[in-house]
């Protein structure tokens, strides 16, 4: 077989990799780049939720610092947000850059988890926006309805607990 035949592409792959690799970790000495034994826990969130840490009263400083600086932040962008930008605009953030990856969409997608949320609660269909086998899990177990978010409406989630003291019972 011809050294043509066996690779179409007419793309450098290692040079590609390494240049996307170079994009995709923006802010230097990213902790990508530390040694870790094993597979790290990181918040994983599209840009809406981490222009949410901007929103007073929303978000505890402390937690964000806890999220972000100790266990890392992969941020997907979607169309509209810039990551960078809003990285650069928040003390707390900036400080924490090293441990925060913007993931470049290059497919313009604008299902996210809050869009789904909202068609849900508004009685709307979610088909083609998730896998059937989703969404018949969702409906099986009644998530995300008006009822769904009543019943939970006073529960205390394990983070806000261990920080307030408060109970869920």
């Amino acid at each position: 077989m011809l050294a043509a035949e066996q690779n179409n592409d007419d793309v450098d792959t290692v040079k590609y990799a390494k240049k996307r690799r170079i994009e995709e970790n923006y802010f230097e000495g990213s902790s990508y780049h530390k040694s870790r034994d094993g597979p790290q826990l990181m918040l994983l969130c599209g840009a809406d939720v981490l222009e949410s840490f901007g929103v007073p009263n929303l978000w505890k400083q402390e937690d964000i610092a806890e999220i972000v600086g100790r266990y890392g932040l992969v941020c997907i962008s979607r169309s509209g947000n810039d990551p960078h930008k809003f990285i650069h605009q928040s003390d707390m953030l900036w400080k924490y850059r090293k441990s925060i990856h913007v993931v470049q969409e290059w497919v313009t997608n604008e299902i996210s988890a809050t869009h789904v949320r909202r068609s849900l609660r508004r009685g709307r269909s979610i088909r083609y926006l998730l896998p059937d086998n989703v969404v018949d899990y969702i409906q099986e177990h009644g998530l995300y309805s008006d009822e769904s978010e009543r019943k939970n409406a006073d529960v205390v989630l394990a983070p806000l607990e261990r920080y307030t003291g408060a109970s869920s019972s």
